[in-house]
């Protein structure tokens, strides 16, 4: 089985969505480096173990990342989901768990990496928008999109609207795309190459919200 750590630091929507699905696999722990994050108290009501690494206590991204990495390794985690964890990753970080963690991000990836993706899709009037989970790569955003839900921007649509209705979609195609992960249905190679089904995944699986 495997074995998932889930990284938080707000109010852990989707770790939720996660702990609801009943995943093949098992959620063995939640690391916030927020204590006040109410994701903690979701994972409690699941009996799921928690730990806080809070990283002003750190001197730099990297010794606060040590920490994080030792914690995974007690709990002998098989696959990192990052679920509204408001850090940038030191590169040694990323490369210890590549292939092994996964992000969701509120765009349809490549495009809008970064911040503010709901304004920017109304700014330049994009007709589709949506969220995408992906590898976690050193480069921000940019490691193979695995799902992805899809929606239409209609006229009547703010940053909030379009941020809730994205939120609505992550939380189904999240725990669709980690069960595939734990099932076997999605695959990472050691040398890179992901599988869906045993084939090369040379695109995202789509789900669209029309």
């Amino acid at each position: 089985m495997i074995k998932i750590a889930v990284l938080v630091s707000g109010s852990g929507s989707n770790l939720q969505a996660l702990i609801d699905a009943n995943l093949s696999g098992k959620i063995v722990g939640v690391i916030s480096n927020k204590p006040e994050a109410y994701a903690l108290q979701r994972a409690k009501n699941a009996n799921i173990p928690t730990a806080i690494i809070e990283h002003k206590q750190y001197p730099n991204r990297e010794a606060f990342d040590a920490v994080m990495h030792q914690q995974l390794l007690d709990w002998d985690v098989d696959l990192v989901i990052l679920a509204g964890f408001m850090r940038i990753l030191s590169a040694q970080f990323v490369k210890a768990w590549e292939g092994k963690m996964v992000n969701i991000h509120p765009s349809l990836l490549p495009n809008y990496k970064g911040m503010h993706t709901h304004q920017r899709v109304l700014n330049t009037g994009d007709a589709l928008h949506g969220c995408t989970v992906h590898y976690v790569t050193a480069e921000l955003d940019a490691g193979q999109a695995l799902t992805q839900g899809v929606l239409k921007v209609t006229q009547h649509d703010n940053v909030a609207s379009l941020a809730q209705r994205v939120h609505v979609l992550e939380h189904l195609i999240y725990p669709q795309a980690v069960e595939w992960i734990c099932n076997g249905t999605i695959q990472h190679l050691k040398e890179g190459q992901v599988l869906y089904k045993g084939q090369a995944l040379e695109k995202p699986i789509q789900f669209c919200q029309f």
